[in-house]
């Protein structure tokens, strides 16, 4: 029979006291707390005191403590950082880094927009065939040009528009010559070599290609920024109706728009807001980038919704809270109004990602008029504790009720609007 040490004894006491410790949950609870936190100059973060804990700082810089009965505060006092130790009978249990921020506020929208795109070049949206003497074929499929590739030169010559093919697809036609392309095919650069065929129904020359060379249609503001005006909107990326792939912007501009009907969402339809772009078609802003977290540019000058017009504070993704909050949004006219919702989960994002939270329509008239989230309602703003936290993406197809939020700190490194700093004392983007 093996002999038992006190060595060995003492292994496995210590190894059976780390796991009884791992299922104690004052401990767990401790253990859970974030390895960094980011605080606004003037926020609070509290940490349960279940433990008979102590908590020390490496310097006296950029926070305070204050020792609570039940909970330890973590208070900003100035933009800075710091180190905070949790300690335990005093030996030293957890490290945490503490980044105080400056104060940062946004101005929320909730304004039913009209978005214009135009591309870089002239974006291949399917195949035809052309009705030749020898046959129908498709020179451009033949070619092996793709759906959501990009012609963006064509023998040399820019291509900004669908009117620049053309003249140059009559002219090689009439001299039978072929077409050097210059094609954007995702990240790559791609040549390819074609020659227009004459289609015999309409006595013309034909590549046997569908082209774009703009999109259009509606979405929701989400914020501006009111000193350097810049905004984001969306929250989501703009996607072709037909190649389903990202549209690369050259360009753009939004609209005022109108909502003039409310098509209602049900299982396994989401619903939409039909609407139109104002008569006078006056542009509000530009378009600058079309990214997975929405649009972005820069706004001629202040938009109201009248009920929020004044900049709020924003709130960081580990910030946010289960429970109550609210959206702005249109679903009549051009009526911004408040909704309520609940969140119904939130996920401290270490990384930027679009589906940051789970969202729950909760207000009566809402579900009444439209019967949840519908499409052209992505982009509204979410609000929480008078804190601007998000923006909503999705709907969930079989519960219209349901759907994703985007964290608002995202948002604003699409927008260039970097919330913390460098040791310079200028703004970096987050990372």
């Amino acid at each position: 029979m093996k002999k038992i040490t006190l060595k060995h004894f003492i292994g496995v006491f210590l190894l059976v006291s780390v796991f009884s410790l791992s299922y104690f949950k004052p401990l767990t609870s401790i253990l859970t707390i974030p390895k960094k936190i980011i605080l606004f100059e003037g926020q609070s973060y509290e940490i349960d005191k279940s433990l008979p804990v102590t908590a020390r700082l490496s310097n006296d810089q950029a926070i305070t403590l204050s020792d609570k009965k039940d909970a330890i505060s973590i208070d900003g006092k100035t933009a800075g950082k710091n180190e905070l130790i949790l300690d335990i009978a005093g030996f030293p249990i957890k490290k945490v880094d503490v980044e105080i921020i400056d104060d940062f506020k946004l101005v929320p929208g909730g304004q039913s927009i009209g978005v214009k795109l135009n591309t870089i070049g002239v974006l291949v949206v399917g195949h035809h065939l052309v009705a030749t003497e020898q046959g129908r074929s498709s020179p451009g499929e033949e070619a092996g040009i793709k759906v959501g590739d990009i012609i963006t030169e064509i023998n040399g010559k820019s291509i900004q528009r669908m009117a620049d093919v053309s003249e140059l697809v009559q002219s090689a036609g009439e001299g039978n010559e072929s077409l050097d392309l210059v094609l954007q095919r995702e990240d790559k650069t791609i040549r390819a070599k074609l020659t227009p065929q004459k289609d015999e129904a309409e006595d013309s020359y034909k590549l046997g290609l569908y082209i774009r060379d703009s999109a259009a249609g509606i979405g929701t503001m989400t914020f501006y920024h009111p000193d350097t005006k810049k905004y984001g909107a969306l929250g989501h990326v703009i996607s072709d109706a037909d190649t389903k792939k990202p549209i690369i912007v050259k360009d753009g501009q939004i609209v005022s728009s109108t909502v003039t009907s409310i098509e209602k969402g049900s299982n396994g339809d989401p619903g939409e807001k039909l609407a139109r772009f104002s008569p006078n078609k006056e542009v509000i802003g530009n378009i600058k980038r079309n990214s997975p977290f929405g649009i972005f540019g820069s706004l001629k000058g202040n938009i109201q919704n009248e009920l929020m017009d004044e900049a709020i504070p924003i709130t960081l993704s580990h910030q946010v809270k289960e429970g109550p909050a609210e959206i702005l949004t249109v679903v009549d006219g051009t009526k911004v109004e408040r909704f309520d919702i609940e969140i119904v989960s939130s996920v401290p994002q270490k990384f930027p990602a679009i589906k940051g939270m789970v969202l729950k329509v909760t207000d009566e008239e809402l579900l009444k008029k439209t019967g949840g989230i519908v499409q052209g309602m992505s982009g509204s703003p979410i609000i929480q504790d008078g804190k601007l936290i998000g923006a909503v993406t999705h709907v969930f197809v079989n519960d219209p009720t349901s759907g994703y939020g985007v964290h608002i700190e995202w948002m604003l490194n699409e927008a260039g609007l970097n919330i913390y700093k460098n040791n310079n004392g200028e703004r970096k983007q987050a990372s």
